[in-house]
């Protein structure tokens, strides 16, 4: 389709072309490469078997492990085929009701993903953070850039709980702490979703929090609402008014692209006939510290026993078993 005549001639539908060809490149990319070590693997065998003791054996076991495992890689791509799962991913995280534990309990969730994201190559910018009175963070959002973020990171939308020894009850009390994480496509091009400017209030107000020599000095950080839907998103983590406002656009073209897939889903749910209701305070999984150590994922009862690993962004398993799950409903 590039190479026809006048593929120019629609900018809009253009830029949304060449847009999914940078995704599909490097599935394709990744396929080829499997394939190749699929004939590698076959002529290695055949070595193997006309020299059982040539010592191969080893190195074929190793390479067969390691197909399979790119074999099962590809599998769970091919299940990300929604409209925005080849995206950025833009990722909020707010602390339930308890102050200055749940804060410091979305801190760690902040660390978690951001960890996640670093193994996996992805990029991660703070759009918006406001941090908490004593401790913690009172909200943050991050922009998360690689190929098939949102894809993934979806699997992480709902509240997660925390049971542990709270590090600030001088009793040594077990606490239980909720915090919200939010996942939306992040909506390069404004044909996809429509904004119209009446439908804006925008406000500005002076940031909060540490920031450099000039952010608690003026007024550059934005609140936007959009009237129709009453989604109010802000930024406060740039320097300028204008590049808040930029930030904080971006973030509301997302909040409205995952708006729009909900309620396609939500049309699909009607059409089968499904009656399950999911509110605000459902946790989607928990992560116990005292009396023993598990995270368990309440919609796939995916159980891991190191919580460490877990915290320090091993979060896979549970993504993948939601996927899997949802690919099979």
């Amino acid at each position: 389709m590039m190479s026809e005549p006048g593929f120019w001639d629609d900018q809009a539908e253009a830029d949304r072309r060449v847009q999914e060809t940078k995704r599909i490149k490097p599935v394709l990319e990744r396929y080829r490469q499997v394939w190749s070590q699929w004939e590698e693997l076959e002529l290695l065998l055949e070595m193997v078997e006309e020299e059982p003791d040539s010592g191969l054996r080893e190195e074929l076991e190793q390479q067969l492990q390691t197909v399979e495992d790119n074999v099962a890689e590809l599998e769970l791509n091919a299940m990300l085929s929604g409209d925005y799962d080849g995206n950025n991913a833009i990722l909020s995280i707010h602390p339930g009701a308890g102050g200055t534990e749940s804060q410091d309990w979305a801190q760690m969730l902040l660390r978690m993903y951001t960890r996640w994201a670093e193994q996996r190559g992805y990029a991660v910018k703070t759009l918006d953070l406001l941090p908490g009175d004593e401790a913690g963070i009172k909200s943050v959002t991050l922009l998360i850039e690689g190929n098939y973020a949102y894809g993934y990171l979806k699997a992480e939308k709902g509240v997660h709980r925390l049971v542990r020894i709270s590090p600030f009850d001088s009793s040594g009390r077990r606490h239980t702490s909720f915090a919200s994480v939010d996942v939306a496509p992040d909506v390069e091009s404004d044909t996809e979703v429509d904004i119209r400017p009446d439908d804006l209030r925008i406000d500005t107000f002076r940031s909060s929090g540490a920031g450099g020599q000039h952010v608690n000095t003026t007024d550059s950080a934005i609140r936007i609402t959009h009237l129709p839907t009453n989604i109010v998103v802000s930024c406060q983590s740039e320097r300028s008014q204008h590049a808040n406002k930029d930030s904080a656009m971006k973030i509301l073209r997302s909040k409205l692209a995952d708006r729009k897939l909900e309620e396609q889903q939500a049309k699909m749910d009607e059409l089968k006939g499904e009656q399950g209701e999911i509110a605000w305070g459902t946790q989607i999984r928990s992560y116990v510290f005292c009396p023993y150590t598990m995270v368990k994922d309440h919609r796939t009862n995916t159980e891991v026993g190191n919580v460490d690993s877990v915290m320090d962004g091993q979060i896979d398993p549970f993504i993948e078993a939601y996927l899997r799950s949802q690919s099979q409903s």
